[in-house]
């Protein structure tokens, strides 16, 4: 039985078409999406839009969940990436064979967890998040989309839709 997908934002300052893009893809198909992060209530994103985060995302049972996804955001960058508490949650839900995923710089929290070491991912164009793959033995590729059985990353906005796609075919 399917359960549902958990994205997960900063606690300010998420890509607002990172979030409702691929959100939009998969509820529109009719899977649950649930959005979290480290604090729970309004979020404002980058360009000033809304989202509600209804959970602590360390404080939900992984195993609810098909896919994780780490939505991107310049707020990725300062509460995000480095999180202990996230990358223990996704290399745990890895091991639980749940679906990770990364767009923009979550792509980067994905490669932190060592589990892209050897293998190709994107992320944005940008030197500091193509760096900062590369320093965790990812091989980055200028995709919009790279995916594994167990792992998808995207580059961002330009991405968002096949982003979203890849999620909902992995998930069908």
């Amino acid at each position: 039985m399917k359960k549902k997908v958990l994205f997960i934002i900063p606690p300010e300052r998420f890509n607002e078409e990172e979030l409702n893009i691929p959100k939009n893809v998969l509820t529109d198909n009719g899977i649950e999406v649930v959005v979290s992060s480290t604090r729970i209530g309004e979020i404002t994103g980058d360009y000033e839009g809304i989202a509600i985060s209804t959970n602590i995302f360390s404080d939900l049972n992984i195993n609810d969940f098909d896919i994780i996804s780490v939505i991107g955001g310049s707020g990725t960058i300062d509460y995000l990436w480095e999180n202990k508490s996230l990358i223990k949650y996704l290399n745990e839900a890895h091991k639980k064979n749940i679906l990770i995923s990364g767009i923009c710089a979550g792509a980067v929290s994905i490669a932190e967890t060592n589990l892209l070491a050897n293998r190709s991912a994107t992320c944005y164009p940008v030197d500091i998040m193509i760096n900062k793959l590369i320093k965790h033995h990812a091989n980055y590729l200028d995709k919009n989309v790279v995916v594994h059985e167990d792992i998808i990353t995207s580059n961002g906005p330009d991405g968002a839709k096949d982003f979203g796609l890849a999620l909902l075919n992995l998930y069908l």
